[in-house]
């Protein structure tokens, strides 16, 4: 279980409480598309669907996003980035997310997508 003062499974190594927790609850929003990532993987790994879903593009948006409970997100790594910055609109963010499933390792990897609307940050689609 993740609180407030657990440390955030973004890989900051900031409190939950004060890194995404903060994003997660609405108290603010993630200013770039990278912290929108880091935040959107602490949404896996505390099983927070909904803010998943809002922070997911309309048009690309799942209707049913079901978590795996047997899946544990682990660790974060960011690859690379491109725009996505305080001033920009539209960016990348290439990652590699670790999990544990059923005892065994495994990671995900993937360049993401991210566009600024109506003032905030939102994931779009793997970039083809």
């Amino acid at each position: 279980m993740i609180t407030d003062e657990s440390r955030c499974p973004c890989g900051l190594g900031e409190p939950y409480g004060a890194c995404c927790g903060r994003f997660h609850r609405g108290t603010a929003t993630a200013p770039t598309a990278e912290l929108l990532m880091r935040s959107r993987f602490s949404a896996f790994a505390v099983g927070d669907t909904a803010y998943l879903t809002e922070t997911w593009h309309p048009k690309t948006r799942p209707t049913d996003l079901d978590l795996d409970p047997g899946q544990r997100w682990t660790f974060l790594e960011i690859l690379g980035k491109t725009g996505g910055g305080l001033l920009e609109s539209e960016g990348t963010v290439e990652f590699r997310a670790h999990y544990r499933q059923d005892r065994r390792a495994g990671s995900m990897h993937e360049n993401s997508s991210f566009v600024r609307m109506d003032g905030q940050w939102i994931y779009v689609a793997p970039v083809s």
